[in-house]
């Protein structure tokens, strides 16, 4: 039994999967590698679907002694230390979306052009385990309040936008675009570029502890936008369209993200996630991290599939980031890169797909 299934997995062999031989196990295995380098420093939790951290031991230690590899060894690294498995979710098949790292002007100083704070966490912001959540919070709830011996909802989108964080000092830059502003939040992430020079990089450093609401759906559901044409870049037409309704659209979404700089050292690299390594574009993979363990393999294959271009998507991804709205065991986020360039991309993605999770075989008898 692998601990609490919500999935059936069926064991695979690397020549059945469609596309493996011709994919780029090197750029696979360079994201790998950046996962090896991290454990020595925190080992990763174990996701509760059975792949604990301590079976990739051997495989992390083998991708930090290996040298630069050629597309053979990289492919034969992964087919050595791995099985193949078809996760096969309750209810259907896979299913992937996009992501990216924005880039926005932006001020150190408030102006009447530069008017939208990006914060910094609160000090008053606490994480909440199952011992310290009050029975009243929805078991969802990973943040809350202090407030003196009492814990409480954080402030939700419309009361921090109302001015409910305003004078603490916690503002780490000012944005000109509210839209920019609220894509960093979905996002997680951004490069800005300041006024004066110079290019600050902000990262996620905590949540209001409010659930996601995707305002896609929200649109959806109240006709402005049908279902199947939802994409960031409707979205985003939309808001452009109809700036009157701002508050009454995004305040749905009460999950508000807090940031905290971090310095850009490679500038072809993506943003330090939630594996504490940079991302890297097209292999990168958010998954959901109460399920899964970072950097797992997944092998995604999705016909459907052209954004990232060519026909269909068959690439091996590594599982390094996680997101409010990835929940499943089937369910992924594929990382496209930086700049506007990789949200045309990121913003199209809305497919089925398969997932083939490739786990360490020293605990791949569990999956049998």
């Amino acid at each position: 039994m692998v601990g609490q299934r919500e999935a059936e997995f069926v064991a695979e062999s690397f020549d059945i999967l469609p596309g493996w031989a011709a994919d780029d196990h090197v750029a696979a295995f360079a994201a790998f590698r950046r996962c090896a380098h991290r454990e020595l420093e925190k080992p990763y939790r174990s996701g509760t679907l059975g792949v604990p951290a301590d079976a990739f031991s051997e495989a992390f230690a083998g991708a930090r002694n290996a040298g630069d590899l050629d597309a053979e060894t990289a492919r034969t690294f992964f087919e050595h230390h791995f099985r193949p498995f078809l996760v096969k979710p309750e209810g259907g098949t896979g299913f992937v979306t996009g992501f990216y790292e924005p880039e926005a002007r932006a001020s150190r100083v408030r102006s009447e052009q530069y008017r939208f704070p990006v914060y910094c966490r609160p000090d008053d912001l606490i994480e909440l385990d199952d011992t310290a959540r009050p029975a009243s919070f929805d078991p969802s709830y990973r943040f809350a309040r202090r407030d003196g011996d009492l814990v409480r909802e954080y402030f939700d989108r419309a009361a921090i936008e109302r001015g409910a964080l305003a004078g603490r000092g916690l503002e780490i830059a000012w944005l000109a675009d509210r839209i920019d502003l609220f894509f960093i939040h979905i996002q997680g992430a951004a490069r800005l570029r300041m006024v004066g020079g110079g290019t600050l990089r902000i990262t996620y450093a905590a949540k209001s502890g409010h659930p996601f609401t995707g305002i896609g759906r929200v649109l959806a559901d109240m006709g402005e936008i049908p279902l199947a044409q939802v994409t960031m870049q409707s979205i985003r037409a939309w808001l452009t369209a109809n700036p009157e309704r701002h508050d009454e659209i995004l305040w749905q979404n009460r999950s508000f993200i807090f940031f905290r700089e971090a310095a850009v050292d490679d500038e072809t690299a993506g943003p330090v996630a939630a594996a504490k390594v940079p991302l890297t574009a097209g292999r990168s993979i958010a998954v959901d991290r109460i399920l899964h363990t970072f950097a797992t393999p997944f092998y995604v294959v999705s016909p459907t599939l052209n954004a990232f271009g060519g026909e269909g998507f068959r690439r091996l991804m590594i599982a390094q980031d996680t997101g409010s709205a990835i929940i499943g065991p089937a369910r992924g986020d594929l990382f496209a890169g930086s700049g506007k360039a990789a949200g045309e991309i990121a913003g199209v993605i809305r497919n089925a797909a398969d997932f083939h999770m490739l786990v360490p075989k020293t605990c791949a008898e569990r999956f049998r």
